[in-house]
């Protein structure tokens, strides 16, 4: 198993945590003593997985990369076409995330793979609201509402087989579509759009659907523990990460 860890850089508005922290990307934030990337990076080491790549076009986080030991991989023209890029360099079975997960533990990794049904070719990480609120009451996220309820996304995908290529396009139509699940449901036909307007269609069959549509068998898989769904997109998020990392540590040192 490799992973890919995807840091680039979206065009247009600086990105509200670099600019808040004074630095040129926010994978170089640092957080509990040490960048947010190396807190993603150290989680996958310890899940078990020695080869991993990442993402970046900034020069400095292209080098914080090579200093962690990690692959260095050009950026595509969007998150898609960045994992185009890393599947065809590290191959299948290949677990995507990114670099602002700082939260990102070994255990949720090593979950994502147990849970992830026998034959699937991609897999999707959701956690669902009751998970998230649990975990961390008062966090506020994107929801995508379906009739198997409120779910959002883990920023973990495995693309498990060489076939996960084929969804790369779809992809891209979902990243602009992300926070309007209706028309992701109308590109998969009438009935499908009725479903979802009706409240009847479940994010599950959705995914599965699309998946067939496309020739790949795609699964989605319920997050474990609710936190794995709160990245650092915001100086709010950034703060609520240095509380949850520090508390860990001091755990950590009472054990």
């Amino acid at each position: 198993m490799n992973a890919l860890i995807l840091a680039g850089s979206r065009p247009g508005a600086p990105d509200p945590v670099a600019e808040a922290e004074g630095v040129a990307h926010k994978s170089l934030v640092e957080i509990a003593g040490k960048p947010m990337l190396a807190h993603v990076v150290v989680a996958l080491r310890e899940a078990g997985i020695a080869r991993i790549a990442v993402s970046a076009s900034d020069p400095h986080v292209r080098d914080l990369a090579a200093e962690l030991g990690c692959e260095v991989l050009a950026t595509g023209t969007g998150p898609s076409a960045s994992v185009a890029i890393g599947l065809d360099t590290l191959g299948a079975p290949l677990l995507v995330t990114t670099s602002d997960h700082a939260l990102l533990k070994p255990e949720w990794v090593r979950d994502f793979f147990a849970d992830t049904p026998e034959g699937s070719d991609v897999a999707i990480l959701l956690a669902r609201r009751e998970a998230i609120e649990a975990a961390m009451p008062g966090s506020r996220r994107t929801y995508l509402r379906f009739a198997d309820g409120h779910w959002s996304g883990c920023n973990l995908f495995l693309l498990a087989s060489p076939r996960a290529g084929l969804a790369i396009d779809t992809w891209k139509m979902v990243e602009a579509d992300r926070k309007r699940p209706w028309r992701i449901a109308a590109r998969l036909g009438i009935s499908m759009l009725i479903g979802y307007a009706l409240g009847r269609l479940t994010l599950s069959d959705a995914i599965g659907r699309l998946g067939r549509r496309i020739g790949v068998t795609a699964s989605l898989v319920a997050a474990r523990d609710g936190l794995a769904a709160v990245d650092v997109d915001k100086p709010s998020d950034l703060a609520d990460a240095r509380a949850i990392l520090s508390a860990r540590a001091s755990s950590n040192l009472k054990h």
